[in-house]
């Protein structure tokens, strides 16, 4: 049902989903039951000529019945709910599977700069790609983030993978994603940044591996890209 709104983009969009239904679905049951039984109360006790008003002090165990018996029933909705929203967050959060690739997320006010693997796949070697505002995955890899803040609390939210992290200076925050749509969609800044931060979007493109590794080609810089036994060799003297 969300999904026809928002697409459902990750490998775990759906678990959350479920979780946010099932929620509306027991509060959305009670405020109806709730409301029926307040009108239907409102009618059958409204004012009558001729009939005083009787104070109730709810000490009666018939009267008590209709405060207890809903309270009870609404815990056990609630432990329901509790183990639901555990076992998604045990695999969202506690869980880290195994990376294809890691990318780095950099915040501050009031830009994102996403720092991509190049050819060889690792980060933090001569060809990794920095692209500003723009970041780009493949359908159907498992990706580590490593979120950063260069100034301010910020927070990571990719609204299709119903995804989202605050970052905190100071702090390296680590998560994982899985695309499963191809297309570009939105990221956003979800936490009050600054007078800048209604202007901090950014896009996700998730792409199939052939395009993306076009991609990469295009952007990987031309000394990186050369292997050492293609690098020139110097002449003595020469600096």
């Amino acid at each position: 049902m969300i999904d026809t709104y928002v697409p459902n983009g990750s490998s775990f969009a759906g678990d959350i989903d479920h979780v946010i239904l099932v929620i509306t679905a027991i509060t959305g049951f009670w405020f109806f039951l709730a409301e029926a039984v307040l009108f239907y109360l409102i009618i059958k006790y409204g004012e009558q000529e001729g009939v005083r008003a009787k104070y109730v002090a709810g000490e009666d165990p018939k009267e008590k019945r209709w405060v207890a018996w809903p309270h009870y029933i609404t815990l056990l909705f609630d432990i329901y709910i509790i183990f639901a929203a555990i076992s998604v967050w045990q695999d969202v959060k506690q869980t880290m599977p195994q990376a294809d690739e890691t990318v780095r997320v950099i915040a501050q006010q009031w830009a994102w700069t996403f720092v991509h693997p190049g050819a060889d796949g690792k980060l933090d070697t001569p060809d990794d790609i920095r692209v500003v505002d723009e970041l780009h995955v493949v359908k159907g890899k498992t990706y580590h983030f490593e979120l950063q803040s260069r100034d301010v609390l910020h927070s990571f939210s990719i609204p299709i993978f119903r995804l989202k992290q605050d970052i905190i200076p100071g702090r390296t925050v680590r998560g994982w994603f899985k695309p499963t749509l191809t297309g570009g969609y939105d990221i956003q800044c979800t936490e009050i940044c600054g007078i800048g931060h209604g202007i901090m979007p950014a896009r996700i493109i998730v792409e199939t591996p052939e395009d993306h590794a076009a991609w990469v080609l295009a952007l990987t810089p031309t000394q990186a890209a050369i292997t050492p036994s293609e690098q020139p060799t110097q002449l003595g003297g020469m600096p």
